[in-house]
């Protein structure tokens, strides 16, 4: 069997977010395990959701031999600091050299990483191990489904795959797709026959959802064209807050035929390419969604409401508070808003202690433009240390450490309540709720700073799910960014206008 080298370095960078991500974001980890170097990796990723983990069971199921390098994640925010891009990068690289002949390397990436230095990280990262490693060993990366995926990444990588779903509930089961694509090519002993075609419009994140269309009827026929040509087949809608020339969707494949490759590669994308139209997505202004949860939602069957403008999983702080605001002039009954990441408040309601009431002036620290603190006065109804164990479809096994966490009462709106964080992390599980004593199903609305991952634990559980457009800096058109960088003629929406450069 074979000697396979293990590493990743994930990152989504929004390039117009209000912070970057130093190594500090990747020693905490947004939810994910911190950095790891060596062979804790092995111990940090097992039983998660993640793809290293899905992965490495499966190359050991195989009964290859493994050897570990460094993984490191962080939450999406904007570039990556060169110091940390150069610390994690480096010493991925130093540890796969010093492992000595190997034959061949997994890398679990993201494909939408901007650095300081670096339009392209995954493709620097890719140039570096293929340097290392030299042209005949095979390198196989496992990819986010919002990678944005290059032609460097392409020249670089012997084998790409990427998530299927958003929610990404497949995570470790695409580890393990890359994994089986890594056999296979090392069974072949040559690179297998590869093609890849992108697009020349965006999509905002909301609309990629693949519980809803076109991305659900997409998805289904990508499965049944690898199993009718028996080929590997990846679409990614792309991650559209990178201000790059590369930005955008892409569809690629590989597999033994050559031809059969072609075929189902161009048939995914005039499928693609046709489904433009179907892209859009209806977005309710905060005052609308209120009202509308306030009619339609009981305890039950909450109606939830997605912040999707300042979800942290799409470079958000998740401190915006224009929705927060509706909630409380309202007068919101059963009502929950999280997780709003607020150290310093959260470090105050610990200090003051359960029971206390006292003026908070609540979020607003990213200075989005329309949004500021919300100032009001709030009781301290419960404490929590942030430290749990997710058990939702998506965040399945993940350690979570969020800091010091406060649930708030309004007294202005005592129906709303307000669950603080301390660190970045968007609310996509119900255990997120239920480490603060909310019980996400009782209450009447639910308000959450996240575009779409929450729909794989609070879907099931909701009357309705609205998509708000409040403040904040990831926006769900991507037309109304201040492109400078993206190639010219490329729509920045869906039927949408065209960049000029």
């Amino acid at each position: 069997m074979a000697r396979i080298a293990i590493g990743g370095f994930q990152h989504e960078t929004n390039t117009f977010a209000p912070s970057r991500a130093d190594y500090a974001a990747f020693e905490a980890g947004g939810g994910w395990p911190g950095v790891q170097y060596g062979a804790s990796l092995f111990d940090a990723v097992q039983g998660a959701n993640i793809p290293a983990g899905g992965a490495i069971q499966a190359l050991r199921a195989m009964g290859h031999t493994l050897v570990a390098t460094a993984w490191a994640a962080a939450s999406p925010s904007a570039h990556v600091v060169h110091d940390a891009f150069e610390r994690i990068a480096g010493e991925l690289v130093t540890r796969l050299k010093a492992a000595g002949a190997v034959d061949a390397v997994y890398l679990d990436l993201h494909g939408a990483m901007v650095t300081d230095r670096y339009d392209d990280g995954e493709g620097e990262i890719l140039r570096r191990v293929r340097e290392a490693v030299g042209p005949r060993v095979p390198v196989v990366a496992s990819l986010d489904l919002h990678a944005n995926v290059t032609r460097a990444m392409f020249k670089h990588a012997d084998a790409m795959v990427a998530y299927r779903t958003y929610p990404h509930v497949d995570m470790a089961q695409t580890g393990a797709r890359a994994a089986w694509l890594l056999d296979a090519t090392l069974r072949s002993g040559a690179r297998l026959p590869a093609m890849m075609k992108t697009f020349d419009y965006l999509t905002g994140i909301p609309s990629q959802c693949s519980f809803i269309e076109p991305c659900r009827g997409i998805y289904t026929a990508l499965g049944e064209l690898e199993a009718r040509d028996g080929v590997s087949l990846s679409f990614t809608p792309g991650f559209p807050m990178a201000d790059f020339d590369e930005c955008g969707m892409a569809v690629f494949g590989y597999g033994a035929d050559a031809k059969a490759v072609a075929r189902a590669v161009e048939e995914l994308r005039e499928l693609v390419a046709g489904a433009e139209r179907d892209f859009a997505l209806e977005l309710h202004a905060p005052e609308d969604a209120v009202r509308r949860a306030r009619e339609h939602g009981a305890p039950g069957t909450p109606v939830v409401m997605a912040d999707t403008q300042d979800n942290p999983g799409a470079g958000g702080n998740g401190d915006t508070t224009g929705l927060l605001a509706e909630l409380v002039r309202q007068n919101a009954q059963d009502a929950a808003l999280g997780l709003l990441i607020d150290p310093a408040a959260a470090a105050r309601a610990h200090e003051a202690g359960t029971g206390t009431s006292l003026e908070f002036a609540l979020g607003g620290r990213s200075r989005v433009a329309g949004d500021a603190p919300f100032e009001g006065e709030f009781t301290v109804e419960r404490l929590g240390d942030g430290k749990f164990t997710c058990t939702g479809k998506m965040f399945t096994g993940f350690r979570m450490n969020l800091g010091p966490m406060a649930l708030l009462r309004s007294r202005a709106a005592p129906g709303v309540r307000v669950l603080l964080a301390s660190r970045k992390c968007q609310a996509a599980d119900q255990d997120m709720f239920r480490h603060l004593g909310v019980e996400p199903r009782r209450e009447r609305m639910l308000a959450l700073k996240s575009s779409v991952h929450f729909r794989a634990d609070f879907q099931p559980i909701a009357k309705e799910v609205l998509v708000v457009k409040s403040p904040g800096p990831a926006l769900a058109d991507p037309a109304e960014f201040r492109w400078t960088r993206l190639r010219k003629g490329l729509r920045m929406r869906p039927l949408g206008p065209v960049f000029q450069g």
